[in-house]
């Protein structure tokens, strides 16, 4: 391995031990003491702890490891060391918790621990995500399927966390510990797509008009110079049709729409979510 490798992997480790940590006591404080649950491998690992008693972290290992070897050949050699390490140390951090240290319940009150769980969940698997691993289970799983099919992989995933969600009904007498599970695998996922694409103050904006000219001087001069013209066909007649798209922070759409309404009320604007940026300062 070279400076570079190294450097790489050393803040993978980094990224991944935090991530370990966090979903930790995400488990330790949240989950176990409300019986809760979460999506994926930690999902079926906290059911089967509920109706065994057996280890979290125990079990987690007993169920990913044998799938990433089945997995090897479609995540790469890296990626499953990686993900194995995810594995192991998230497993001890969370029995260590439980059983050595003895941590107690943050809160017992199923409606917080969802909330707050979720987001310990949420914010250590964003982190093991950006550590160029997984924490197994479902992701593994979705993996093989999505590669030997035309299945989308996050498909199997929502389709595994939902049959660990139906089979929690054949195991909780409280039936709102069921829903409150779900509200917690919603909040986890909104934060891991917080943490892998930020939180952007902007929205992508395809303005369609005959005025394009006219307008390329407006925006440069009020938003600012960046933007592209697109060419098109109108469906109908097939006639030349020319479209500008920016992007566009969301305190300048006032001024954006205003623009329009004063120049050219027939032209055509669709203002979508930037759920990504990448390059130019980005």
């Amino acid at each position: 391995m070279n400076i570079n490798t190294l450097k790489t992997e050393a803040i993978n480790c980094l990224f991944i031990s935090c991530g370990c940590s966090i979903l930790a006591l995400g488990v330790a404080w949240f989950f176990v003491p409300n019986g809760l649950l979460t999506g994926g491998s930690a999902g079926l690992s906290l059911l089967l702890h509920y109706i065994t008693s057996y280890n979290v972290g125990s079990i987690m290992i007993v169920i990913n490891l044998p799938l990433l070897l089945l997995g090897y050949k479609y995540l790469g050699k890296m990626f499953t060391l990686r993900t194995i390490f995810t594995i192991l140390l998230v497993s001890f951090l969370i029995d260590f918790s439980i059983e050595v240290l003895e941590v107690q319940a943050f809160v017992v009150d199923p409606v917080l621990a969802s909330i707050f769980g979720g987001i310990f969940i949420g914010l250590g698997l964003g982190l093991v995500i950006k550590g160029n691993a997984s924490a197994g289970g479902s992701t593994i799983i979705a993996s093989i399927i999505s590669s030997r099919s035309e299945i989308k992989a996050s498909s199997v995933i929502l389709c595994i966390d939902s049959i660990i969600i139906v089979s929690a009904l054949f195991v909780f007498d409280d039936r709102a510990n069921v829903l409150w599970s779900i509200v917690s695998i919603y909040v986890t996922t909104k934060i891991i797509d917080f943490i892998l694409t930020g939180s952007l103050d902007k929205k992508v904006v395809y303005l369609v008009t005959n005025k394009i000219d006219l307008f390329k001087q407006l925006i440069s001069a009020e938003l600012g110079p960046h933007g592209t013209i697109l060419q098109g066909h109108g469906l109908e007649n097939n006639e030349d049709k020319r479209m500008i798209l920016i992007v566009v922070e969301v305190s300048k759409l006032q001024v954006l729409r205003q623009m329009i309404k004063d120049n050219d009320e027939e032209a055509f604007l669709i203002i979508s979510e930037a759920n990504e940026m990448l390059g130019r300062g980005h």
